[in-house]
């Protein structure tokens, strides 16, 4: 027999105990990271902002094309085939909406890094088998969030629709750029944002913090929140835009609970073995 001892695991660097100092230096550096990659996605949406500015009046355009005959835009509709137009009644306006149009788009290039840093931040708070999880959390997030974005823009030709109606007949629409701006941008990022809640009530789970038997017992609460959720996120207020964030969000809370569970499961049968 060898008199060799047997080799110690070695430990893993990320499980080991950080100081305060330390902690703050790695959320500072984070945060740094994170600052870049909207500012250099913001610096390439503000040099193509027409482009993206066409893009986004794309939903009011068709409105206005499909009840041109009503005259349902009003004047803020050419029918020399300009297309749509938007009114600026404040020199600082149109400088205003490129900025917040770069800085959401800068947001939505820069989300995969976003959330890649924060996973790095909160990894040593995971078990070293847990953390094969990261490439699933960063593109899930990334999907939700452009499937969102994408259901936002495709009813905000319904949104608009709803809203112009509500003016009455002997108001003329003519919207300002900015208030234009705000709203599509917003609704694009709320939706984006409500769908990848599910995704965190995931990472809660994997964490600790939540059981899928919890989530599951407040599932009547959680159907009634994601309303209420839904209510104040949504920008336009309209009743169009409050079920198309809803209903998909009560379908992706029940989802996280399968997930929970089967990730709890998965933990039971390894102790076990």
């Amino acid at each position: 027999m060898s008199g060799r001892a047997p080799k110690k695991p070695k430990p893993d660097p990320s499980q080991e105990q950080m100081t305060l100092t330390e902690h703050l230096a790695e959320l500072r550096m984070r945060i740094i990271r994170a600052g870049l990659a909207v500012l250099i996605g913001s610096v390439v949406v503000f040099a193509f902002y027409n482009q993206v500015l066409d893009l986004l009046l794309g939903p009011y355009e068709r409105l206005c094309e499909r009840r041109i005959e009503e005259e349902f835009c009003g004047i803020s509709y050419q029918t020399g085939g300009d297309g749509v137009s938007l009114v600026n009644l404040d020199p600082i306006q149109g400088l205003s909406a490129r900025l917040r149009i770069a800085f959401y788009g800068g947001l939505a290039i820069a989300l995969p890094v976003l959330l890649w840093q924060i996973w790095r931040f909160v990894v040593p708070a995971l078990h070293k088998n847990e953390k094969r999880y990261a490439l699933g959390f960063v593109l899930s997030s990334v999907v939700l969030f452009v499937i969102g974005g994408a259901i936002a823009f495709s009813t905000l030709e319904k949104a608009l629709e709803f809203l112009i109606a509500w003016a009455g007949d002997d108001v003329t629409p003519a919207f300002e750029v900015d208030a234009y701006v705000r709203l599509v941008t917003l609704m694009i990022v709320s939706f984006g944002v409500g769908f990848t809640v599910p995704v965190m009530l995931v990472f809660l789970q994997l964490l600790g913090v939540l059981t899928p038997r919890a989530l599951l017992g407040a599932w009547r609460y959680a159907i009634v929140g994601t309303f209420l959720l839904a209510a104040a996120i949504t920008p336009s207020g309209d009743p169009i835009s409050l079920l198309a964030l809803s209903i998909p969000l009560i379908v992706l809370y029940f989802a996280a609970i399968l997930i929970g569970w089967l990730v709890h499961r998965r933990r039971a049968r390894s102790d076990d073995a």
